[in-house]
């Protein structure tokens, strides 16, 4: 399958309502000097496939990642938290994971591992609304 890569990757710093109280308890740590880890990716290491790409369908997939205290993402931990409702979509934001690199979480300024939610927004420039969720 051909792909292309166009999508904008941004980190969800938040989680909205649904929450378990494991993840209450993670966004709680934020108020207690916990930083999410950033990625340090140039670009995007998820392509766009061609054939969505070319029918102009976009969609967003949020993505439950792990990564270690060193910043390398654990990628058989990975596992879709909010589908695209398109498993193409889906396949290339998990698909894209490996190519991913983040400078890890700290707690009080010193690295920690971490579990996070991970927006990958598919995005096509020549549709109105480029870059907002739907």
């Amino acid at each position: 399958m051909k792909k292309v890569a166009s999508v904008c990757v941004v980190i969800l710093a938040a989680c909205g309502s649904g929450q378990s109280s494991q993840e209450e308890a993670e966004a709680a740590d934020i108020e207690r000097g916990f930083e999410l880890p950033v990625a340090t990716n140039a670009e995007s290491p998820v392509f766009y496939p061609v054939d969505l790409f070319e029918q102009e369908v976009e969609g967003s997939v949020v993505l439950r990642l792990y990564i270690t205290d060193e910043g390398t993402v654990v990628p058989e931990s990975t596992q879709v938290a909010e589908t695209s409702g398109l498993p193409v979509l889906d396949s290339a934001a998990i698909d894209g994971v490996a190519g991913m690199t983040f400078a890890p979480a700290t707690r009080n300024g010193t690295p920690v591992a971490t579990l996070f939610l991970q927006p990958v927004h598919f995005r096509h420039p020549a549709r109105s609304g480029v870059g907002e969720r739907q």
